[in-house]
């Protein structure tokens, strides 16, 4: 398990297609241990709102693509 990371939030993103940029940044951030508060405070936007684009529940705003699209290429 991921630090800071539920088991059933890993293993749900795991489950998910990665066609989602949520579910791509929610992969990013357990690997890299980047934590849900730190990026719902960036985007604006609330922790239960990162942790359902992360399971593919929700996908981001478009007004969040473009920050969701360098923190993806950052980690890579």
């Amino acid at each position: 398990m991921s630090f800071g990371y539920s088991q059933n939030i890993v293993a749900a993103n795991k489950q998910a297609s990665v066609r989602s940029i949520g579910v791509a940044l929610g992969r990013v951030c357990i690997k890299n241990g980047v934590s849900v508060q730190e990026l719902a405070s960036l985007l604006n936007v609330s922790r239960q709102t990162v942790y359902n684009w992360f399971v593919g529940k929700r996908n981001p705003h478009v007004k969040h693509h473009d920050y969701i699209t360098k923190l993806l290429n950052r980690y890579k």
